[in-house]
C-alpha cells in the first residue's frame, strides 16, 4: 500500500533523508528546484561512491526567457534559422533565470556555504543537473536506488519540488510506493531516464 506525506503529520522530507541514508543513487524530476531545498538533502549524498553515486536531476519547468529558447529550437526543427549570437544571448538569459530560480530569497551565510556545497557537488558529478526544454514538464518524482535485492528501488510521486516550501510546506501532498522489479530488468534496454542523461547513465546494480 503506498504511504501518503501530507507535510502536516508525515512529511516528505523526513522520509527522503532517511531513504538517501540507504541508497546509493537517485533520479530526480520536479518542476522547480532551490538552494533552500537541496540544502535539506546535501548532506546525505555523501557517502555515496564516486563510480555511479549520483543525483541524476531533470528540472522542466522555467518561466520566459527560456520559452524564447524552446521556440527557437523548434522552429530549427522547422528548418529555420536562428543566428549564433541569438542562441548564445537566449542561453545566457537561461542561465541567469535558473540562477535566480536556484537562490530565490534573501542569501545568508548559511545559504552561500550551501551553495559552495552544491558546486562541489557537481564539480565532483555527484550531482547532476538538465533543464528540459522540450516542453513544459510539471512531474514531480522521486527515485532512489539501493543494493536490496527485495526493494531495489523506492519512488516518491506526487506535488512536492526539489525546494523547501515543496519538501515540508503544508500544500505538497506525496505519495511514497517500493518499486519491487530489479532496476536491470528492462533487458538491457535503454531507460528513459539514461537517454536524458546519455553521458551519465546509472550504473548497473548486480
Amino acid at each position: 500500500m503506498p504511504r501518503i506525506f501530507d507535510n502536516i503529520e508525515t512529511q516528505l522530507l523526513g522520509a527522503l533523508v532517511q531513504t538517501l541514508k540507504v541508497s546509493d543513487r537517485a533520479d530526480f524530476c520536479v518542476g522547480y528546484f532551490n538552494l533552500r531545498g537541496w540544502k535539506e538533502l546535501d548532506d546525505h549524498i555523501q557517502h555515496w561512491s564516486d563510480s555511479g553515486g549520483a543525483c541524476r536531476l531533470l528540472v522542466g519547468m522555467q518561466k520566459p526567457p527560456q520559452e524564447q529558447l524552446r521556440e527557437a529550437l523548434s522552429l530549427l526543427g522547422q528548418d529555420a534559422t536562428i543566428d549564433n549570437q541569438s542562441a548564445i544571448r537566449m542561453k545566457k538569459r537561461l542561465a541567469e533565470e535558473f540562477r535566480r530560480q536556484l537562490t530565490f530569497g534573501a542569501p545568508n551565510n548559511e545559504d552561500e556555504a550551501g551553495l559552495h556545497k552544491l558546486s562541489q557537488r557537481l564539480r565532483e558529478k555527484k550531482v547532476i543537473v538538465k533543464l528540459f526544454l522540450r516542453h513544459l514538464l510539471h512531474a514531480k518524482l522521486y527515485l532512489l536506488f539501493r543494493s536490496d535485492p527485495i526493494n531495489p528501488v523506492v519512488g516518491y510521486l506526487g506535488s512536492s519540488n526539489l525546494t523547501l516550501a515543496g519538501l515540508a510546506g503544508q500544500e505538497h501532498p506525496s505519495a511514497h510506493r517500493r518499486i519491487r522489479r530489479p532496476p536491470q530488468s528492462n533487458g538491457g534496454r535503454i531507460s528513459g531516464r539514461d537517454r536524458l542523461f546519455p553521458h551519465h547513465p546509472r550504473r548497473q546494480d548486480g
